[in-house]
């Protein structure tokens, strides 16, 4: 199968206040390709993973997505198909049973009155199903959001990307609230299931062990500007040693 750009940026760069966020930044990743984003705290990796889902306009540069100029993305559910996100905070809404919040992956393929008429009788209740049962969460379907663990929120989250299948999945720091057993359990079900779906997946990350355990190539931002590119087998310890400094790199392995 031959090679396809899903993200392509082009000299991207971004300020607030006259401040540089992202400054020049060029690379592009394929189809399949499993990236993830790490650097210091304050570096711009949240702002990159902002300005792939359309959140934050970039000031400088050209971004395509799945060969599509970013500006022509302004319909949401061409935009739904290509690009889906999932954060640290999970945007879940607790109030609701888990099946609602799965099925919110849906959304943009249902009119409005089959959405309003799925927060009375859930649509597509099979669907949701099959999508908990991938991620072993059935027995929680009809349960409060709220009353989950992190760890189960964040399995939740997971679900409605299934149901929303977009070609490209970012993740914002997805496991950094959750404790060690949790994150791993996260991170293999996310790899494992942007694997099986043939999708891209560009994560942010503070860990350095998980991005060279789960990922097939890391990207290293400083002060908004690309350090490194490359694949995991090629990131040296030197080269993290320069990127943190080396009381941060303990901390990031820790």
């Amino acid at each position: 199968m031959s090679s396809q750009i899903m993200i392509e940026a082009k000299n991207l760069s971004k300020f607030y206040e006259g401040k540089i966020a992202l400054s020049s930044l060029s690379f592009s990743i394929e189809r399949g390709e499993m990236v993830a984003l790490i650097g210091p705290s304050g570096a711009g990796k949240t702002t990159l993973l902002n300005t792939f889902a359309t959140l934050v306009k970039p000031d400088e540069g050209e971004l395509n997505i799945a060969g599509i100029p970013v500006n022509q993305l302004n319909k949401r559910k061409s935009l739904a198909k290509k690009v889906g996100m999932i954060r640290q905070q999970f945007d879940l809404v607790g109030q609701l049973p888990v099946i609602h919040n799965v099925l919110a992956g849906r959304l943009a393929d249902w009119g409005f009155f089959k959405s309003l008429w799925s927060l009375i009788i859930p649509q597509e209740r099979q669907a949701a199903y099959q999508a908990l049962e991938k991620v072993g969460l059935t027995e929680k379907i009809t349960e409060q959001t709220s009353k989950l663990s992190g760890g189960e929120q964040q399995r939740v989250a997971l679900a409605r990307l299934l149901l929303q299948k977009p070609e490209i999945i970012l993740a914002d720091e997805p496991v950094a609230s959750l404790d060690p057993a949790r994150a791993e359990d996260i991170l293999f079900m996310l790899t494992e299931l942007v694997r099986e779906k043939d999708q891209t997946l560009v994560t942010s990350l503070h860990s350095v062990e998980y991005a060279r355990k789960y990922f097939t190539r890391i990207i290293a931002i400083k002060n908004g500007k690309l350090f490194f590119d490359l694949p995991v087998h090629e990131v040296t310890d030197s080269l993290l040693g320069n990127l943190y400094s080396i009381k941060e790199l303990e901390r990031h392995e820790s």
